[in-house]
């Protein structure tokens, strides 16, 4: 199944794990570190008021507010950030997550030194891979785990979608770190 089909099936908690965890992997491009979203991710739990979302997205939004030198990359990631909604409800998130998806892929496309085949990451989303540069095609493996192991285990999927985010954006700091160290 393509993402963007995994997209259309999933339900509120996938999608907004789903946007979350796209965010997530890009915080090191907003000056995060690896807690600053995990009040996010509790309040996706079932125990989770439903308002704990908003305040929390806030709480968020404050600490990753200050953003330096912007080039596409954290541009791109603090537009994630900022579209985020306030209420976690299906129609909100599923427009977010879907958002996220293409963002964190341009992202990755931006941040990749291998050149990616395709004109537009939306083909890589729909499932046309060949030719995909490879951070490419591991952030696109990441947001499918994520949704499939939301759609199979619910809120017990939650987390190992943490742990696939954990380790994309440990990822992308290193890249991260390894551009400022030769733009540097």
């Amino acid at each position: 199944m393509s993402l963007v089909e995994l997209i259309a099936q999933a339900d509120e908690r996938g999608l907004a794990a789903s946007g979350l965890a796209c965010l997530d992997r890009c915080v090191p491009l907003l000056g995060g570190d690896d807690e600053t979203l995990r009040p996010l991710w509790a309040s996706l739990t079932d125990g989770a008021e439903a308002a704990e979302w908003g305040e929390r997205l806030e709480q968020a939004r404050a600490k990753l507010d200050a953003a330096g030198e912007e080039d596409e990359a954290v541009s791109l990631a603090h537009r994630m950030l900022q579209a985020a909604p306030a209420e976690r409800s299906a129609a909100a998130v599923r427009v977010w997550a879907d958002a996220c998806s293409v963002a964190s892929l341009q992202i990755h496309r931006l941040l990749d030194p291998s050149e990616d085949d395709a004109s537009s990451v939306s083909v890589r989303r729909e499932g046309r891979t060949d030719g995909m540069s490879p951070l490419v095609a591991a952030e696109l493996r990441r947001q499918v785990v994520v949704l499939e192991v939301l759609a199979g285990h619910g809120q017990n999927g939650l987390r190992r979608a943490l742990e696939v985010s954990t380790e994309g954006r440990r990822v992308l700091r290193a890249v991260v770190s390894r551009r400022n160290r030769h733009q540097g």
